[in-house]
């Protein structure tokens, strides 16, 4: 792990071990971090300068609440799968105590952390779109930390479950995506900040590259992780005179929880398809949505199952001395970000198109459509 730089503070490029005083809270799309003891943290850190952060000697942790993703548009259930899951062990084999945070206390995910993580790992249950379970995460991190402030909190909340062009989707899904991907990760760092401005910690969210560029069929997913990331981008600026620092990790295409499942995507699909206007449908064509349905399930087989870069550089956001803003863990994400910032804007189109989603024309636009329409 790329974080201490031999003196007991976090750096990138060195690695040492951590003390075994190390803890940790893990909650259903956040990560909490707090000092219990700050004099122990000053005598671990002694070279670091009074502005600089010391190695955090207690730390909390939260993950999702419905459903994560990153380029992958569904990761479900916070620590249950995915990066919450593994970020979580690896805490927990760092030696952190780890409060985990998942939408279902009995769900397969949250069953293996029991079996797979020590005894320092404590399950908790929160839906990040119900407001009084917030509240009720917020008043049990509060109760734990209020007399020693609160180090660090990490979004880890992200959900998507529709793959069709912003028309094809229901306002509902957007809806959807805007509340626990946008409104939820709100309300509960909102709820938080009292405590992270009284540690001066950090803010750890993961986004998505959908929330930068125009994914093609990623509308409702991509406008709500473009929406908290100027938010996180927001609160950045604005924390800065508290000496809060917050990162973005903005990550590639992972197989995480059910994004990977084509049982999964072939059901939302049909779901889609019952609830379509028959005007839409036939300006559209249901084989439209079907190939569309079917690339998406291709483009799934090259997911990375290996997360540890995203995890990695969680971490690095949580505990490095001089944390990125931006973080972009994952393959191809360089050349992807070149594109879109230096080419003109055809060209990035055709690249996500050749990349992603390259959807055929809709029926009504079809020459054989046109052809039928003369003969009838």
């Amino acid at each position: 792990m790329r974080l201490s730089d031999g003196n007991g503070c976090f750096r990138k490029e060195r690695s040492s071990s951590f003390s075994a005083g190390l803890k940790l809270q893990l909650e259903v799309c956040f990560w909490f971090v707090f000092f219990p003891q700050e004099e122990r943290l000053w005598a671990f850190c002694t070279s670091s300068p009074p502005d600089v952060p010391p190695v955090i000697s207690d730390l909390r942790l939260c993950g999702g609440a419905s459903s994560c993703w990153v380029v992958d548009p569904v990761e479900p259930d916070g620590c249950d799968s995915g990066f919450g899951q593994a970020t979580a062990r690896h805490l927990d084999i760092m030696g952190f105590r780890v409060f985990a945070s998942v939408l279902d206390l009995q769900s397969p995910g949250a069953q293996e952390l029991r079996r797979s993580c020590s005894s320092r790992l404590t399950l908790l249950q929160m839906d990040l779109t119900k407001t009084e379970d917030i509240q009720r995460v917020l008043q049990h991190i509060q109760a734990h930390t209020n007399s020693t402030g609160l180090w660090g909190l990490v979004n880890n909340a992200g959900f998507n479950d529709t793959i069709a062009d912003a028309e094809l989707s229901p306002l509902g899904k957007f809806r959807a995506c805007m509340e626990v991907n946008f409104f939820g990760s709100l309300e509960l760092t909102k709820g938080l900040l009292p405590l992270l401005r009284s540690a001066g910690g950090r803010i750890v969210t993961v986004s998505s590259p959908a929330g930068d560029m125009p994914f093609p069929c990623l509308a409702a997913y991509g406008a709500s992780k473009a929406a908290l990331s100027l938010l996180m981008d927001t609160f950045r600026s604005e924390l800065q005179p508290w000496g809060i620092k917050v990162s973005l990790i903005l990550p590639g295409y992972y197989k995480t929880g059910t994004t990977c499942d084509p049982a999964f995507w072939n059901l939302q699909k049909q779901q889609l398809l019952a609830s379509l206007p028959q005007e839409l449908l036939q300006a559209y064509g249901e084989d439209y949505v079907e190939e569309i349905n079917q690339q998406f399930i291709q483009f799934m087989k090259v997911a990375v199952e290996d997360l540890s870069a995203v995890v990695n550089s969680i971490t690095e956001g949580l505990l490095a001395a001089n944390p990125a803003v931006r973080y972009y863990p994952g393959q191809g994400l360089g050349i992807m970000y070149f594109i879109h910032r230096y080419l003109p804007y055809f060209v990035r189109d055709l690249f996500l198109k050749g990349f992603f989603i390259n959807p055929k024309l809709p029926r009504a636009l079809r020459r054989e459509h046109h052809n039928d329409v003369k003969k009838a």
